[in-house]
């Protein structure tokens, strides 16, 4: 029984060393979702669907000069939804997460209002989750599918 709570004490410790370690290096998972939009609205809807294996890439430029100070690529996972590891804090600077290539052709063109997602990189110096959360990305599709006039009138009632 002492031998199995020393083991459970010593992953707990390892547990809270590698979160402690991870907050002081500035180690952030930047989470978000790309989906098609078959009614070319412009915004997620009933007929909304996430896009699962959507290469999406996000930059980090400094604020003054527009150079790229970091960058990484993922892929969306069968869900849809992506997780991208960034590195340091992104304090002056303007970070932005990009779709690079859809899985579908037939849903590969971008919106004009949600083609990416800008997200605040940092900890400001203060308590702050890892964990950071983007706007969705849509894309649509070149043609509207018959049953998205229900869509089309929502803005109508």
């Amino acid at each position: 029984m002492a031998k199995a709570i020393a083991l459970v004490s010593a992953v707990c410790i390892l547990a809270l060393a590698t979160l402690a370690q991870s907050h002081s290096n500035n180690v952030f998972s930047v989470t978000g979702k790309v989906y098609c939009d078959p009614c070319r609205v412009q915004f997620q809807h009933q007929f909304s669907r996430n896009l699962p294996g959507t290469v999406v890439k996000l930059l980090c430029s400094n604020i003054h000069t527009k150079n790229v100070t970091y960058s990484v690529v993922g892929v969306t996972d069968k869900t849809g939804y992506y997780d991208l590891r960034v590195e340091g804090d992104h304090h002056n600077e303007i970070c932005e997460v990009s779709v690079l290539k859809s899985p579908k052709p037939e849903c590969s063109e971008k919106m004009s209002k949600v083609e990416s997602s800008k997200i605040e990189c940092t900890g400001n110096g203060g308590e702050h989750s890892n964990i950071l959360y983007a706007n969705p990305i849509g894309l649509m599709t070149k043609d509207v599918l018959p049953k998205c006039s229900e869509v089309e009138n929502f803005d109508k009632v």
